[in-house]
C-alpha cells in the first residue's frame, strides 16, 4: 500500500463579499487530492481536502517541500502497525522534518490541508464515514448522528440594507437553521447597532444571534463595540481584535462579560495555549474557533483539544471555523460543541452534501465512506478531475 500521487490546485473563489476587513475579490484556495494505489470499485482510492475559505491557496509549499517529502518516503514508513492503511501521524511527521519550530503561518495551511486530504484517504480505506473513524481514536468511540449547526452570514454586499440583511436571515431559518452570524465592524456602531436590532427581531432570542468583527478592530474600537454591545448579550462577539493581542483581547473581556469567541487566525497548539493563558478568556463562556486544516490537521488538532481539556476548557466549547464537510466530520468525530454553515456563499465550496438536512439548528453526519465530498456534486467534480490529472 503507498501514496502514488498528490496533486494541488488553485481555485478562485470569485465573491464580491466583504467583511470589516477585507473582501473576497482575489481569494483563492488550494484543492488537494491525495491518490493510493487501493483500489475501491475499480477506481484508486484517493483522499480529498482543500485549504477552508479565508487564506490564499498555498500549493508553493506544497510543491516545493512537503509533498516531494511524503512521495520520497519508503512506502510502509507512512502505514499504521497493522500494514492495512495509511497512518496520518507518521505522514505529518514526515512533512515536518528538515522543518524549523516555530514559524507556523509560514506552512501550516499548506500541511494541514494535505493531512486533511490523507484522513480521507484513510476513512475510505476502512470503509468508515471520516466522522466514526475520528470518535474511535479520539472520543472514545462514541459516534454522532447529527450536530448543531450555525449560519455564518450577514455579509456586507453591495446595495444590501437591513430589509436585505432580515429577508437572508428569515430565508435561512426556513432551511431548518436556527442560529445565525452577521458582521459587524464594516460600518457605524450605529449602522451596526441597527442591523443587530433588526437581526435580532427575526431570530427572537439575543441567544441565536452572534456578530464577527473579524480581527479588524484596533483598541480604541475594539472597547467601543464591547461596550455598545454588552447590553444584547449576544450568543457571541466573535474576533474583536488580533487574538494574539493578549492585552487587549483581556481588556474587551473585562468591558464584554458575554461571550467572546476567537483562535480562528491561530495556527498551532502553542498558539493556542498562550491564548487561553494570557488572553483573559473565560472556560465558562468563551467559544474557540480553531480551523484544522488551516493549523496543521487533525493530529495536531487532537493535540490541541487535549492541552484545552487539561487547562478545564470542554469540547463544546470548541466551534471550528469553516463551514464546510471537512468541519462536519471533525466536529462529530470529536464530539464538539457545533460547526458553522455556508449557505449560498462561496460557490462550490460552501455548504455541506446535496443531500444534507438540516433540522431545527442541528445537521446530521453523512454515512458516505470518509468526508462525504461524494455528495456534494460541483466540489467532487473538481477534486474528482484533480484525482484524475485532468
Amino acid at each position: 500500500m503507498k501514496i502514488t500521487a498528490i496533486r494541488e490546485a488553485a481555485i478562485p473563489l470569485k465573491s464580491t463579499l466583504r467583511n470589516a476587513a477585507f473582501d473576497f475579490s482575489e481569494m483563492t484556495t488550494s484543492v488537494v487530492t491525495v491518490v493510493t494505489d487501493v483500489v475501491r470499485e475499480g477506481r484508486p482510492v484517493a483522499g480529498f481536502a482543500f485549504n477552508s475559505t479565508g487564506r490564499y491557496a498555498c500549493g508553493a509549499q506544497m510543491r516545493e517541500r512537503f509533498i516531494p517529502r511524503i512521495l520520497k518516503a519508503e512506502p510502509d514508513s507512512l502505514l499504521n502497525a497493522a500494514g492495512d492503511n495509511l497512518e496520518p501521524e507518521k505522514i505529518l511527521a514526515c512533512m515536518m522534518s528538515r522543518e524549523k519550530p516555530g514559524g507556523h503561518t509560514e506552512r501550516s495551511v499548506a500541511i494541514g490541508t494535505i493531512e486533511v486530504a490523507v484522513w480521507d484517504a484513510v476513512a475510505k480505506i476502512a470503509g468508515k464515514p471520516l466522522h466514526r473513524v475520528l470518535a474511535e481514536r479520539y472520543n472514545g468511540g462514541k459516534p454522532v448522528a447529527k450536530v448543531p449547526c450555525y449560519v455564518g452570514g450577514g455579509w456586507y454586499e453591495p446595495g444590501k440594507g437591513v430589509k436585505d440583511l432580515q429577508d437572508e436571515i428569515r430565508e435561512k431559518l426556513d432551511q431548518g437553521y436556527t442560529t445565525m452570524k452577521i458582521k459587524v465592524g464594516g460600518a457605524s456602531i450605529p449602522q451596526d447597532l441597527r442591523r443587530i436590532e433588526a437581526a435580532l427581531r427575526v431570530v427572537k432570542s439575543s441567544e441565536r444571534l452572534a456578530v464577527d468583527a473579524n480581527a479588524a478592530f484596533d483598541r480604541a474600537r475594539a472597547l467601543a463595540y464591547a461596550k455598545a454591545l454588552a447590553p444584547y448579550e449576544l450568543r457571541w462577539l466573535e474576533e474583536p481584535c488580533d487574538p494574539l493581542d493578549f492585552a487587549l483581547l483581556t481588556d474587551v473581556a473585562r468591558d464584554y462579560p458575554a461571550p467572546l469567541a476567537t483562535g480562528e487566525n491561530l495556527f498551532s497548539t502553542q498558539d493556542v495555549q498562550n491564548l487561553v493563558s494570557y488572553g483573559g478568556l473565560r472556560a465558562d463562556r468563551d467559544i474557540l474557533q480553531m480551523d484544522v486544516p488551516q493549523s496543521y490537521g487533525i493530529v495536531q488538532f487532537a493535540r490541541t483539544v487535549a492541552m484545552l481539556e487539561g487547562r478545564g476548557w470542554k469540547r463544546n466549547s470548541i466551534f471550528p471555523h469553516g463551514g464546510n464537510q471537512m468541519t462536519l466530520a471533525i466536529v462529530g468525530g470529536f464530539g464538539l460543541g457545533g460547526c458553522e454553515a455556508y449557505p449560498g456563499v462561496f460557490g462550490p465550496f460552501a455548504g455541506f452534501a446535496d443531500d444534507a438536512k438540516i433540522e431545527d439548528g442541528f445537521i446530521g453526519l453523512p454515512d458516505r465512506p470518509g468526508i462525504g465530498f461524494e455528495g456534494q456534486g460541483g466540489l467532487f467534480e473538481i477534486m474528482r478531475c484533480l484525482a484524475d490529472g485532468a
